[in-house]
């Protein structure tokens, strides 16, 4: 999970600022100025009844300094100040609406890295709300990132794809079995030709084809027990580990129990996903911020009128089956909010708390779900977790 932002930069240090293009400014008919996706709920609405606000809006358009603005700006209001304006622009850098026009890439991307990422970077530009000089600093993070990924079924295939596609910076596989013909109404990772190919050879091969530039390593293991999943987080050959595991395996049914315990020990922030049905869910943990995983799920059982007559328990309301009813739409949604969970704790753009799950339900559609819980101090598994 990200680090909480710095103000270090400040803004003040916007050599040409500009407003981001995703958040062009707009007048509304009452003469206020809308800047930042209002209409996504990430924007804001500024009373402006002298006009001055819209023209400085008009004018940061990257080819001057703040200074230069401010002398433009007060040199047509009577009465107004430079600080109040150079004030504006920092109000304005400070809630994410601008970036710097003069910054440059960081020297670790290339001109084919700008051509591959540059859409990616333009939408985490769009969602960040953080002051900062480049939006490239996010990608860098990526970059630099390391995820493993346990399970390479249908939903983490296409989070395996995602993560490569995306460019995060090493990526390591686990999962034990093999390519079957019933897998391919929804692993779209394989193809035919891979049945019978273990399916951690499959996926290493497919995705170093899609992006060479990233580190990709894989392993045929079972996980067997919370000590596997904490040796594996162990391993790295970086001493600082891995930034975050992503769950996608389904069995044993223990594992997510398993990999919470896991991940507390390690101090890694996870996030795992699936599917149940039409109900396709994905949950973000780090230890110290939020429920954990079994904090999450005692408050989440507590709070359902399962209304079990006795001798039932919670396995009757949502069955697990071994021939799980799926195809390639729960699936590949399913892998979807993983990528995208995963991408947000890696950059904090969308910034969440941890100790959350949210999903979606096809039986109805447009009506996603979330349950978010404080952390419990009593909780056995991160009750003694320091933040």
């Amino acid at each position: 999970m990200t680090k909480p932002e710095t103000r270090d930069q400040s803004t003040t240090s916007l050599r040409r600022p500009r407003v981001k293009p995703e958040h062009r400014p707009y007048l509304t008919v009452d003469g206020h100025v809308r800047i930042g996706s209002v209409i996504h709920g990430i924007g804001a609405e500024i009373e402006d009844p002298d006009g001055w606000v819209w023209a400085l809006t008009q004018a940061l358009n990257g080819t001057r300094t703040p200074a230069e603005i401010a002398a433009e700006i007060v040199g047509t209001r009577p009465g107004l100040m430079t600080e109040d304006v150079l004030r504006a622009v920092a109000d304005l850098a400070e809630a994410g609406f601008l970036e710097d026009a003069a910054a440059t890439m960081p020297a670790a991307f290339s001109d084919r890295d700008a051509e591959r990422y540059g859409r990616g970077v333009a939408l985490l530009r769009w969602m960040d709300r953080s002051p900062r000089l480049s939006s490239w600093e996010l990608q860098l993070r990526l970059a630099k990132a390391r995820v493993v990924v346990v399970g390479l079924g249908g939903s983490g295939g296409i989070a395996a794809q995602g993560l490569v596609a995306s460019g995060v910076g090493r990526l390591h596989c686990v999962d034990p079995d093999v390519v079957e013909l019933s897998n391919l109404n929804r692993q779209v990772l394989y193809r035919e030709r891979d049945i019978g190919r273990p399916k951690v050879d499959a996926a290493l091969e497919s995705l170093r084809a899609l992006n060479s530039d990233v580190v990709v390593t894989g392993e045929r293991s079972e996980i067997r027990g919370p000590d596997d999943l904490e040796r594996l987080l162990r391993r790295e050959a970086e001493s600082d580990g891995y930034d975050l595991l992503m769950l996608s395996a389904d069995r044993p049914p223990a594992i997510r129990r398993w990999a919470n315990q896991a991940c507390l020990a390690t101090r890694t922030p996870w996030v795992e996903g699936g599917y149940r049905g039409p109900f396709i869910t994905v949950g973000v943990y780090a230890p110290g911020h939020g429920a954990c995983f079994e904090c999450h799920r005692d408050q989440d059982a507590d709070s359902r009128d399962l209304r079990l007559a006795a001798g039932q328990d919670d396995e009757s309301i949502s069955p697990r089956m071994n021939w799980g009813p799926v195809n390639a739409a729960t699936a590949t949604l399913s892998g979807g909010l993983l990528v995208h969970a995963a991408l947000s704790a890696l950059t904090g753009v969308p910034r969440e708390e941890p100790g959350f799950r949210y999903g979606i339900n096809l039986m109805v559609p447009g009506e996603p779900e979330l349950s978010r819980y404080p952390r419990r101090p009593a909780c056995p598994a991160c009750g003694g977790i320091a933040p």
